[in-house]
């Protein structure tokens, strides 16, 4: 097993305490518009999305498909993977099942 993949990164680790818990989605998606200092209207623009339909996300009252979040990572310019992987854990968490999602490029 290699120990380094279970490593949290240090961006990872700083989402954490500022969020005070795991980093979601909806937590991850927040964080990159409040960082670019964009407003929801702005930010949701970008993405194409409403507003409210962006609310939801980062609140975590809506979930988000795995397409979706690549294009969102995408868009941004950000890993796919990791978009892909919080979309992914969300969907886990939210069926109850105790078990952790890793994303891995082909």
């Amino acid at each position: 097993m290699n120990t380094k993949s279970k490593k949290k990164s240090d961006s990872i680790r700083f989402l954490e305490s500022i969020t005070g818990g795991p980093v979601t989605f909806g937590k991850l998606l927040e964080a990159i518009r409040l960082g670019e200092e964009m407003t929801q209207p702005g930010f949701a623009k970008l993405l194409g999305v409403s507003k409210s339909h962006l609310n939801d996300i980062e609140k975590g009252r809506k979930a988000v498909s795995p397409e979706r979040a690549a294009r969102f990572a995408k868009v941004l310019g950000y890993s796919e993977e990791r978009f892909v992987a919080l979309s992914l854990q969300a969907q886990i968490d939210s069926a109850g099942l105790k078990l952790k999602v890793d994303v891995k490029a082909a």
